[in-house]
Order: C-alpha cells, then sequence, then structure tokens
C-alpha cells in the first residue's frame, strides 16, 4: 500500500479501471460545499458546515440532501433545485483537475478500458468532460440519474455488465467510503486517495489495496 500505511505495494493486472469524478479526478469540493450552503440559504435551512458538507460527496444529489438536512423527499427536491441553480451559475469557471490526471489517463488508456462511476447527473458529468476535454478516455460511465445512489454496487454492476468482465478484473478507484463501500460489496479490487474528502483512516477500514497521495501513482499499483 502507500507510504501512509507503511506497506508494499500490491501490483496486480486489470483489464478495466473506473472512477469516481468528484475528489478524485477533479477537485471540485469547495464548488460542492459553497453551493450547497446557498441551496440552504435559499431553503432557509440551517448553513451546514463544510465537512458536513464534504461528508456526503459522492451520494446522489436527493439522498444526499435528505441525510444533510434530515428532510422528506419532497423538500429535498426543493433544495436541490436550489443547489443545481447555484451550481450551474458558479460552472461558468470550471474546477480543475487534480495534478497528473490528464496525463496519467492517456497512459492508463493505452493498457486499461476506463469508466466513470459518479454521483452527478448525466447532464453534470457531460458539462465536466467538455470543460476539461476528457470524455475521449473513457468507455463507458454511469451517473446519479441512472442507477442507484453509492454505496449501492448498481453503477459497478451496470458497468460490468456492459463490458462483460468479472469483478475482480476491474479496480474502483475513488476518495470517500462510499466509492469504497460499493466495490467492497461485490468484491471489486478498490484503490483509494488520500487528497479527496474523506480522511485516510476511514477509507481504510474498507481495505483497499492502497492509498495513494497523487493520481499518478496508480500507475504503481498496474502491471
Amino acid at each position: 500500500m502507500s507510504s501512509q500505511s507503511g506497506c508494499k505495494y500490491m501490483v496486480m493486472k486489470f483489464s478495466h479501471i473506473v472512477f469516481d469524478w468528484d475528489g478524485t479526478l477533479m477537485d471540485s469540493a469547495n464548488k460542492i460545499v459553497s453551493c450547497m450552503q446557498s441551496a440552504a440559504a435559499s431553503a432557509n435551512l440551517p448553513i451546514p458546515a463544510d465537512n458536513e458538507v464534504k461528508n456526503i460527496i459522492g451520494i446522489s444529489l436527493i439522498p444526499a440532501i435528505q441525510r444533510l438536512f434530515d428532510i422528506d423527499v419532497k423538500q429535498s427536491e426543493e433544495v436541490s433545485l436550489y443547489y443545481k441553480t447555484a451550481f450551474i451559475k458558479a460552472d461558468h469557471i470550471p474546477c480543475p483537475l487534480f495534478d497528473t490526471v490528464t496525463e496519467t489517463l492517456s497512459d492508463l488508456q493505452n493498457h486499461c478500458t476506463l469508466g466513470v462511476a459518479t454521483g452527478k447527473a448525466r447532464r453534470g458529468l457531460e458539462r465536466a468532460w467538455h470543460a476539461c476535454n476528457l470524455a475521449s478516455y473513457f468507455d463507458a460511465s454511469r451517473c446519479a440519474d441512472e442507477a442507484l445512489s453509492k454505496p449501492s454496487p448498481d453503477m459497478l454492476l451496470q458497468l460490468l455488465n456492459q463490458w462483460q468482465v468479472d469483478a475482480e478484473n476491474v479496480l474502483m478507484v475513488g476518495d470517500t467510503v462510499y466509492d469504497m463501500q460499493m466495490a467492497e460489496a461485490i468484491n471489486m479490487p478498490r484503490l483509494a486517495v488520500s487528497y479527496g474528502v474523506h480522511k485516510a483512516e476511514r477509507l481504510l477500514k474498507h481495505e483497499p489495496i492502497g492509498i495513494i497521495d497523487c493520481f499518478s501513482e496508480i500507475k504503481q499499483y498496474l502491471r
């Protein structure tokens, strides 16, 4: 595993890699936090702390809002509209990718089939792809409006079915416990990143093959 755990790297062979988006490839946490706080203010709800919002990043929007504010579905839908309005307004300035993402994906694409499993809606992912010109790297993707919310493994099961591969041949890469949990549920190998929204000690509980501090370190786990 990574230097954080003090263990050796577990090098494995994978035919496919699935990436979470926010917090793993794109540095979008601060924008998500500010837009959720703006939505709370618009809905006359208590303004959540930064860490409270970061804890629900990765879950699909309505379940995330329900969990964050402890409100029913109808009120959550109202808050989600405020959130989407704030996010689209803020998204005229695209979020940056994390360091080494583009060049590492370019290298990985030569050896593995790449996919995305994200809590974003399809429209949001397409907008992010357009902003950073990454769409061509990914063979398949599943979004929040196409599958059950993380930590359900539904997104991964759909991708496995599309690719006709077994879970053991696919690596899930993410920054939240929800990414780890959905892979763990189907015995899919998983790799955590330390630079996202959830701390390493939480991620380690789900037995990833390692934790990386920079995106390019993923190559040290691949054969």
